[in-house]
């Protein structure tokens, strides 16, 4: 962003709205008090100290310097006005009232910016300046600080400021302690995705899945008190817990059941430590036991438990739950945070596995069937026809070659990757000349990069339907001529694949699951899919991610290139 466009801060409305109603309130009632129109040069004067901060409300010198000439302004205003005004009879002095209004003004804006001391400073100008102005102004010979009426309003007006100051501090304290208090999703998403990617480089001997996070624990708990076994447990669904880390001489056959009468359930149910005098294994031999389930409670919810077991009694008196405790309250929410990971990881890589299973299944299983088939048939007609035989041979070395060439064709796809250098279009043309080498096509290729990124997460599923629409025009097209253009223009993308193939027809139904998944890839990063016939033969998919000014001279280029 240029520093031309950058935002600006812009006044605080209930500060603009606030000078001028309470200028245009203490101009009434000074001529009021004084019944003379030149006294209102004060108030000019005052709107004239003021302005500087209420166009630049953030400068560092500008915005504190005007809030300061204000006050002193309004000192030497109110022992003017308060010396001529007319109004208090015998008490002199009271006419000060008329202006001292005003000192909400600075002291609110303050306090609306939380500039709390910044609000005392002016307060303390304020007092010092109707102290000087009143030892040097004279009513009737004598200096206008000896007059009562004059001390009771300026002692007055700066405490009620003073009181408004400190309530607006209070005010401030009691909203920040209840936000705090309060969960705020970005900031806890932020700091559980932070230690997610540093829990590996910070804890010993830990991992990113919850077995690695688990056995850590357990060395760090056996540190502090005695365990000749240990465990790790954690929900499953069902009523049931899983182990996902164990430490001992054997392996043990913990109790695994949450309705059981056990004190893991009652651990678990209470969210407190329990201790028991029996074994919490089903395995167990017999003989003198201590047992200490500690839950891992994060927030609210339980995410597991921690067993120790010691062949002793006693073995686990409240320092050592105590010093357990400790270190398994940090555990939980690292624990939490992993295991959360490892789910959201698992949806994530489901859809993959799910279309590898299918590409798999309709496509080199069908083809080793095939080959299979073709041994069969050579077998057959070893004996009888050596030539047909050796014929049957070299289809099926034929065959076995391409099969080949389709799994390395898919292994260099899983492989592809938007590289953090190379960018997207340069990904895209890697792979779009790899196939095309492989398939005997001849690939046209239109490539218009900015130097700027889109996101990691849209540029990677771009690439991935891009190769989608490659792989179908190989696959199902019968082509000759692969076109891809590439325009990425951040926000904007537009990805292009055409083929001179024999265009969408029933030959082609196999593709459709492909063209389903390029639909749910460009739903999730907000583009538009296109699918539609090429002519005079084919099928160009598109798909466009934002808008540009550019985007229909480029499709209207586009088409001509493809028109030669």
């Amino acid at each position: 962003m240029s520093a031309s466009t950058r935002a600006r801060p812009h006044p605080h409305p209930l500060a603009a709205a606030a000078r001028v109603v309470v200028l245009a309130l203490v101009a009434v009632l000074t001529l009021l008090a004084t019944h003379d129109a030149r006294q209102l040069w004060w108030i000019a004067l005052l709107a004239v100290a003021g302005l500087p901060a209420l166009l630049a409300p953030e400068h560092r010198l500008v915005g504190p310097l005007s809030r300061v000439a204000e006050v002193v302004v309004l000192g030497l205003a109110a022992s003017q006005v308060g010396a001529v005004a007319t109004i208090g009879g015998e008490i002199g002095g009271l006419g000060a009232s008329a202006v001292l209004p005003y000192l909400a003004v600075p002291v609110t804006v303050t306090a609306l910016r939380r500039r709390f001391r910044e609000g005392a400073a002016l307060l303390a100008a304020a007092g010092a300046t109707l102290l000087v102005a009143g030892a040097l102004t004279e009513v009737d010979g004598r200096p206008q600080l000896t007059q009562l009426g004059y001390l009771a309003v300026c002692a007055q007006w700066l405490i009620l400021a003073a009181l408004g100051l400190y309530a607006a501090r209070t005010l401030h304290r009691v909203m920040q302690a209840r936000n705090e208090g309060k969960p705020q999703p970005y900031a806890e998403a932020t700091r559980l995705l932070t230690q997610l990617r540093t829990v590996a480089r910070q804890l010993p001997g830990a991992t990113l899945d919850p077995g690695g996070i688990s056995e850590h624990l357990l060395e760090e708990l056996r540190s502090v008190a005695p365990a000749d076994r240990a465990a790790v447990l954690s929900a499953s669904g069902g009523g049931r817990l899983v182990v996902l880390a164990q430490v001992g001489v054997d392996r043990v056959d913990w109790e695994t059941t949450l309705d059981a009468d056990s004190a893991i359930a009652d651990a678990w149910a209470s969210q407190q430590p329990q201790t028991a005098a029996r074994s919490q294994a089903r395995s167990h031999r017999g003989g003198e036991v201590s047992a200490l389930i500690v839950p891992l409670v994060a927030g609210v919810r339980t995410v597991g438990l921690v067993v120790l077991e010691a062949d002793a009694a006693h073995a686990y008196p409240p320092p050592v739950v105590s010093r357990v405790t400790g270190l398994t309250g940090p555990a939980a929410l690292r624990l939490e945070a992993a295991l959360l990971f490892d789910e959201v990881r698992s949806l994530a890589t489901n859809e993959e596995r799910q279309r590898l299973a299918r590409e798999i299944h309709d496509g080199v299983a069908q083809e080793l069937v095939m080959v299979g088939y073709g041994i069969d048939n050579a077998l057959a007609t070893v004996f009888d026809d050596a030539e047909e035989t050796a014929e049957a041979l070299r289809t099926l070395r034929g065959e076995v070659t391409r099969v080949i060439t389709e799994l390395r064709l898919s292994l260099f796809e899983l492989r592809s990757e938007v590289d953090r250098h190379g960018g997207l279009a340069a990904a895209i043309a890697e792979y779009a000349r790899t196939v095309g080498a492989s398939a005997g096509l001849r690939v046209h290729l239109s490539l218009d990069e900015s130097t700027a990124r889109l996101p990691a997460a849209t540029e990677a599923e771009l690439l991935r339907i891009a190769q989608e629409a490659v792989t179908n025009a190989r696959k199902h097209a019968g082509a000759s001529n692969l076109w891809v253009t590439c325009e990425v223009d951040p926000p904007y993308a537009q990805i292009e694949v055409s083929d001179d193939g024999q265009g969408m027809g029933d030959q082609r139904t196999d593709g459709h699951y492909g063209l389903a998944i390029m639909a749910e890839r460009a739903e999730r990063i907000r583009g538009r899919l296109e699918i539609r016939p090429r002519q005079p033969s084919g099928t160009t998919v598109a798909v466009v991610v934002g808008s540009s000014p550019r985007r229909d001279n480029v499709r209207g280029s586009t088409a001509a290139a493809e028109g030669e």
